[in-house]
């Protein structure tokens, strides 16, 4: 209803236009006509031609506008220049009342030009009408005295002949009628037109509303019913109101072209509209070939970057092998060389696209420059630190790291963060900068094979055989589930304390998962503790300052403490 309310009213509107243009143009030309046969001299001399006593020399001198001589709407000719001692637009306004007097005495209209001192003079009917002087010429690029003088007898020539018209009432009656045929049909075609867009609006609103729910991507709707008919409503509104103004434009220039008051107006609408679309088809015509040249750059660079696509992708999968180049940096490798091609296609083919060599396609391309060179500076800084852990290999998708005080598996490495899930489910996202910034032990390379290093420390006094603990430690590992019995696990005396004696034990955990290697870690600890209480021998954490009276140990038979037994 909104549309079609919001037409009707303009419908009403525009026909309300029909006696804003036709009536009062003819009645115009009519007073037009007759009031310059009762200003028309009685006697027939020839007018003189202008004098600098006509006003005083000192006020036209200073003023150095243009002034263009205008009879009927028509502009004849500019003079730009001035002339025995009247300026250019004192000369404009004497010239278009001579011709009017001249018009007004009826004569048989001959155009006529003669050479004389001041440059060209046009003459009507044998008596001069205006003198386009050789200092117009010259202030008038690409154009001499002969030419502005023969052009502005062609315009003449034209003014004579609407004025006959203007002065023929039968013909301003037959023009009254044409326009009123002319405004009858534009009204015609604007209800057609109005029940057109009716009908479109409704089929293109059932269309939407039928298949709006179809369009998704990821299980989501891309666009909603409600949007979806907005959507189709407001493209029929544009398209009825440009038809609306095609056709009013179309009518208008018609109707105005008619009269001969009105007919420069028309002109210069249906000029507009030709210059308009001329210039805009020569601009197309003209940037046909550069942009060829741009459309190839960019087809090569298609072409190449599908190539180095697949070259890439088949490294990944594995099909190729290169030493210089290993799997898991192909990815970014690719990304790398897609930048590469593109913007090597763009700075070859900038040059060729039509409107870059304009001051506002400048301006905007160093506006851009300039946001992407402020704007930017992080994330480029981001970007290489991204780039140097990729091609180091510090680390790979799935390997166990410990990032400063952070460990777990890496699950994605990108261009600008790396993401760490934790043995507790945490995922954790460490930008690139942070990450080369820090020490990074990666316990998935210790034995070279499937599976990751898992290392604990334990403190156990001097009173203790070393051989035993070794021992001990050993068994533990060998209880555990998620520890390979190759290599054998492996314990070190990394210090002599005050106190106590510090081992370490270091083992290869097959685990895969964060959450597997933690419950593989636990599990370690507790046979540690269970072993140890078994031999009898004390772990010396927390730090004592003597022996105690009874050994810090926990016998089997209180292993489960108050807890009840566990079922089964």
């Amino acid at each position: 209803m909104n549309l079609r309310s919001a037409i009707g009213a303009r419908l009403a509107a525009l026909a309300c236009a029909f006696a804003f243009v036709a009536i009062p143009c003819a009645t115009a030309q009519a007073a037009d006509a007759s009031g310059d046969a009762t200003k028309a001299p009685t006697t027939a001399s020839s007018p003189a031609a202008p004098t600098p006593s006509a006003a005083p020399p000192a006020a036209r001198i200073t003023d150095n506008r243009p002034g263009a001589v205008v009879v009927f709407n028509r502009p004849i000719v500019e003079f730009r220049a001035p002339l025995l001692g009247m300026s250019a637009r004192d000369r404009a306004e004497d010239a278009s009342e001579r011709i009017r007097r001249l018009l007004a005495m009826g004569g048989p209209g001959k155009v006529s030009t003669e050479k004389i001192a001041q440059g060209m003079a046009l003459m009507l009917d044998g008596q001069l009408a205006l003198v386009i002087s050789d200092e117009d010429a010259i202030a008038t690029p690409g154009e001499s005295v002969r030419m502005l003088a023969d052009q502005a007898a062609r315009t003449l020539e034209i003014v004579v002949a609407e004025t006959r018209e203007a002065r023929d009432h039968r013909y301003l009656v037959r023009a009254a009628m044409h326009a009123a045929v002319a405004t009858a049909i534009w009204l015609a075609l604007l209800w057609l037109a109005h029940l057109a867009w009716r009908v479109t609006a409704r089929t293109l609103m059932r269309v939407a509303e039928r298949h709006a729910e179809r369009l998704r991507v990821g299980g989501g709707e891309v666009i909603s019913r409600h949007h979806a008919i907005a959507a189709v409503r407001r493209i029929v509104g544009v398209v009825a109101m440009a038809t609306m103004v095609i056709l009013t434009w179309e009518w208008l220039g018609y109707v105005l072209g008619l009269f001969p008051f009105t007919r420069p107006w028309s002109e210069g609408l249906t000029g507009f509209v030709i210059d308009k679309t001329t210039g805009l088809l020569e601009s197309i015509a003209r940037g046909l070939p550069s942009l060829f040249v741009a459309v190839l750059i960019f087809a090569i660079a298609w072409l190449a970057d599908r190539a180095q696509r697949s070259f890439f992708d088949r490294i990944a999968s594995g099909r190729i092998t290169l030493r210089a180049l290993d799997r898991d940096v192909a990815p970014p490798t690719k990304r790398l060389a897609t930048i590469a091609v593109w913007v090597f296609a763009a700075a070859m083919a900038y040059p060729y696209i039509p409107g870059s060599d304009t001051d506002a396609f400048k301006g905007l391309s160093v506006l851009l420059g300039l946001m992407v060179t402020v704007g930017a500076s992080g994330i480029v800084g981001q970007a290489v630190s991204g780039l140097i852990l990729m091609y180091t290999r510090t680390y790979r998708t799935g390997e166990f790291v410990r990032i400063g005080e952070r460990e777990g598996t890496i699950t994605r490495m990108g261009l600008f963060t790396t993401t760490v899930r934790t043995g507790l489910g945490e995922e954790l996202t460490m930008p690139n900068s942070q990450v080369l910034g820090t020490v990074t032990t990666n316990y998935s390379r210790t034995f070279g094979q499937p599976g990751f290093a898992v290392s604990i420390a334990v403190s156990i006094g001097y009173d203790e055989p070393w051989r035993q603990v070794h021992a001990l430690l050993a068994d533990a590992a060998k209880r555990t589930d998620g520890i390979a019995a190759s290599p054998p696990p492996q314990v070190f005396q990394t210090s002599l304390d005050d106190f106590y004696v510090k081992y370490q034990l270091v083992c290869r955990a097959t685990a895969s998962a964060p959450a597997e290697r933690a419950a593989v870690l636990s599990a370690l600890f507790a046979n540690v503790q269970d072993a140890f209480n078994e031999a009898g021998v004390q772990i010396m954490s927390p730090h004592f300052l003597s022996d105690p009276a009874k050994p810090k140990i926990v016998p089997k038979s209180r292993w489960q403490g108050n807890a009840p037994p566990a079922a089964g």
